[in-house]
């Protein structure tokens, strides 16, 4: 038995586990201050099934339970099976666009008896699985297209079974991806586009149209003239400036309005215009418009905890999934909001730190994968609830609500535990 558990202990980053440990613990006292009610005490939130804290402390025990195998299992076990992964996810993707359940406006939902599960949070570790593998095989040269076009496809593919679901937000985590493609040698020419893209994008949701098509003209037809003895001397240069007008008139003429009118459902696109300032909803901006009241009257230090007046009338619509962070801004204040912040940070630096001394290219791809999921997810879902972003659906890591939220950064953050402790070895 000695051997047995020096075996599953040798070599496990106990920072990294401890930082899981402390974000798991806050998320089920945040989520019991807002169940909580004063005539009730912490037994009847224990023993009543149906309360989301008791359905977390599930979530929570299968979770353990979870990180215990993986990290009994050995490590070349998740190289070798890196592909059956990802086609199971492919798999399950495909059955929830035949069988799946709609919640809450997307059909992403598996119904096994009682138990429901998303497939689209579990797929993100097979995705990066797949992506690990793919990239640090021995034949492969990522400064080829060839190479760059099958690392997108592999990304591009579960991202469009899940816009189908009609699960936007998750959809959107996928791209975080390309990040990892950058560190492992992606042009930086393609994040610049990529940037580029967004800004136009914004401009066209905020400008009218014609008005940025005159704009681009204009703007264009100044850059041939400044640069019309360089053009005549290399006429190529001409083709790319008409090309990048051509494009951002493509996309501000066509692509966007398309976008809006034939694509997002009515409720993203006022919640989208609502956080530009374009529009005014009582219904699309009531979740962002209670979340900030609450974290603003947290002041300093917090009303203290279970004392949170917004949290205990209510007033937050799903406030234990995708707005829990405002319970910490209520209960604790800007002192705990930041604690919770730096929580996180120190888990991206940790992750970070876990990535560069990898001597394995699979595990260093992996360890970075995580690290950008992780900060997309507690970015965006941050920028939520404070109006920065749009309402998009996406849960804060280990605190929110949820099952297939908590056991999905479980087994992410565990398959990275499991690689590190065996970094010695070179896994392909």
């Amino acid at each position: 038995m000695k051997d047995r558990n020096t075996t599953l202990t040798k070599g496990l980053d106990w920072p990294l586990i401890y930082l899981y440990i402390i974000l798991v613990v806050i998320g089920l006292i945040s989520i019991y201050a807002v169940e909580h009610r004063e005539h009730e005490d912490f037994l009847f939130a224990l023993t009543h099934f149906s309360r989301n804290f008791s359905q977390q402390l599930k979530w929570v025990g299968i979770s353990g339970v979870l990180a215990v195998i993986i990290l009994l299992i050995d490590s070349k076990f998740y190289t070798a099976t890196a592909n059956l992964f990802y086609v199971f996810g492919i798999f399950l993707l495909i059955i929830v666009l035949l069988i799946g359940r709609d919640v809450k406006g997307s059909h992403s939902w598996l119904s096994i008896g009682s138990f429901q599960f998303q497939p689209a949070e579990f797929t993100k570790l097979c995705t990066l699985l797949a992506l690990s593998k793919y990239l640090s095989g021995v034949d492969v040269d990522f400064s080829k297209l060839r190479s760059r076009v099958i690392a997108s496809t592999i990304i591009l593919l579960p991202t469009l079974l899940i816009l189908l679901q009609n699960e936007t937000g998750l959809a959107l985590v996928y791209f975080c991806f390309f990040l990892v493609l950058y560190r492992e040698g992606l042009p930086g020419i393609l994040l610049v586009v990529g940037f580029s893209l967004i800004f136009v994008v914004l401009t066209a949701l905020l400008v009218d149209k014609v008005v940025l098509f005159i704009i681009y003209t204009v703007i264009a037809a100044v850059v041939i003239f400044l640069m019309r003895k360089a053009i005549s001397r290399k006429r190529s240069l001409l083709a790319i400036v008409l090309v990048i007008w051509a494009f951002c008139s493509l996309v501000v003429m066509v692509l966007v309005p398309f976008t809006f009118e034939h694509v997002l459902q009515p409720y993203q696109v006022s919640r989208i215009n609502v956080m530009l300032g374009k529009e005014v909803s009582h219904g699309a901006d009531y979740n962002v418009t209670q979340s900030k009241i609450a974290i603003g009257s947290g002041g300093l230090l917090g009303k203290g905890y279970l004392k949170g007046t917004q949290t205990r009338f209510d007033f937050v619509p799903e406030q234990s999934t995708d707005f829990i962070f405002c319970t910490i801004g209520e209960d604790f204040g800007f002192t705990g909001s930041m604690v919770l912040l730096v929580i996180y940070v120190l888990l991206l630096v940790r992750i970070i730190q876990i990535a560069e001394r990898q001597r394995s290219d699979f595990s260093r791809i992996y360890a970075y994968g995580v690290a950008c999921i992780l900060f997309f997810h507690v970015a965006i879902n941050i920028g939520m609830t404070v109006g920065l972003a749009p309402v998009i659906g996406i849960p804060l890591p280990l605190l929110s609500y949820g099952g297939s939220s908590i056991i999905t950064f479980t087994m992410l953050l565990f398959v990275l535990v499991r690689l590190d402790a065996d970094r010695q070895m070179v896994l392909r």
